[in-house]
């Protein structure tokens, strides 16, 4: 049967299957499956949930022929994530955030896709892997979930001035090679509470220190990502994926030119914590063009008298009678919720790749000028998307300044996600039922 690739299964953290036939006695508690291991506000998490999230992990960890570290210590870290995430799921159900079901079966046909398989055949590999379907789908439904929360509490929240693009392009070298070079880096996070005393903080940097020098001594970093790392990506080896200079957080970015690939820095201080980093990788890049989109829109904006799927079945409605030979632009104008485009017949003009919210963006790209879109939902409401024209612009003056855009944003989004986390974390209740 068709191997799907196991970054996948753990990119949604999916459950697995306990098999060791002798266990140390932390995990063996994890088998009495009702046992209470974690309050979370109104919620909780069970020795079962847990049990079977640290299986999959190791799952993952023995086909990537990564050293496992101690039980004690992975299950310390999947338990902290399986928190941080009940967290994001029972602010988003108070935001009224839910995610409707044919949003759900189009992303598990995407990843299907992804795996070169149809739906069905998808099951059937996950049955053969040891994973209940539905279970997965309830992990892409918690994804998106936490994707829109994110979205709707930090995206939607970061702006990016012409002014700091202007400030951006300035430091950047002109036709310098570099500026082409992605770098792929391993994040180690050694965190700090919100509030920190002087001795929070001194122990933190100690453990850094004392981590940073292990590894120089020739630690697998993998290894003390799992074992050390309080970052969110530390469950999947600590890689930050292929960047550009740009894209990287801006307290490493320094770094990074004097870096050779297997080079280690550290600690490096910030308002988180202590951070190590390892360049994993170094390659250069090719020139780009950019595509403009000249786009409308209707949207139709949930309330406290409509509801989300009431908002959604009246674009619907409104789809129809545009299908029917109403004109779109007389639609937006008596019905759109976003006023600023309503009186213009819905048009948005012409938009560059990144300036809109992802969902509407990717439905943007899927579509035929002239062609209407199914409703699209995003953190504002449900929308009906029309591409009108598209334009190909290979101006070095456009690219560079749409570049600059996007990479400040993604910049800037990942340094507030990593704040948001931390606050909402020492917000919450939470109480921890094991040593």
């Amino acid at each position: 049967m068709h191997k799907m690739k196991f970054i996948l299964l753990i990119a949604f953290g999916l459950l697995g299957i306990w098999s060791a036939p002798t266990m140390p006695e932390t995990t063996r508690r994890l088998q009495n499956v009702d046992q209470i291991v974690a309050v979370v506000e109104d919620g909780v998490i069970t020795a079962g949930e847990l049990g079977e999230k640290v299986a999959m992990i190791k799952k993952g960890l023995r086909q990537s022929n990564t050293q496992m570290p101690p039980d004690k210590v992975l299950i310390q870290q999947v338990l902290e994530r399986m928190i941080i995430d009940k967290i994001q799921i029972q602010l988003a159900e108070k935001a009224g955030i839910k995610v409707d079901e044919e949003t759900l079966r189009a992303a598990v046909k995407q990843i299907a896709e992804r795996n070169n398989l149809t739906v069905e055949d998808f099951r059937s590999s996950l049955m053969a892997e040891g994973i209940v379907y539905s279970e997965f789908v309830e992990q892409i439904r918690n994804e998106i979930t936490i994707n829109r929360l994110r979205a709707n509490q930090v995206n939607s929240q970061v702006k990016v001035s012409d002014r700091e693009i202007e400030n951006y392009l300035k430091t950047q070298t002109t036709h310098s090679t570099a500026g082409d070079a992605e770098f792929l880096l391993g994040h180690i996070l050694i965190a700090t509470p919100q509030a920190a005393s002087t001795g929070d903080v001194q122990k933190a940097k100690d453990k850094a220190d004392s981590l940073y020098s292990e590894l120089k001594k020739g630690l697998d970093f993998k290894q003390a990502v799992l074992g050390s790392s309080d970052d969110e990506q530390a469950l999947k080896g600590g890689d930050l994926g292929w960047r550009k200079k740009s894209q990287i957080p801006s307290i490493f970015a320094e770094y990074v030119d004097k870096m050779k690939e297997g080079d280690i820095e550290g600690p490096i201080r910030s308002s988180s914590g202590f951070h190590i980093i390892k360049m994993l990788g170094i390659k250069q890049g090719e020139g780009a063009k950019i595509t403009k989109t000249r786009v409308r829109h209707v949207l139709i904006k949930p309330t406290e008298v409509i509801t989300d799927e009431e908002a959604k079945e009246k674009l619907l409605s409104l789809r129809h009678r545009i299908e029917n030979g109403e004109d779109f632009a007389e639609i937006a104008r008596g019905h759109s919720d976003d006023k600023g485009s309503a009186v213009k017949g819905g048009e948005l003009g012409w938009v560059q790749p990144g300036a809109l919210v992802p969902p509407f963006e990717q439905a943007m790209g899927s579509l035929k000028p002239n062609e209407l879109s199914e409703p699209v939902q995003t953190q504002f409401g449900w929308h009906l998307i029309q591409v009108l024209e598209r334009q190909e612009s290979s101006d070095k003056g456009d690219i560079e300044k749409n570049k600059a855009r996007e990479e400040i944003f993604k910049r800037k989004v990942e340094e507030e996600t990593e704040l948001w986390l931390r606050k909402i974390r020492d917000e919450a209740y939470v109480e921890i039922r094991m040593n």
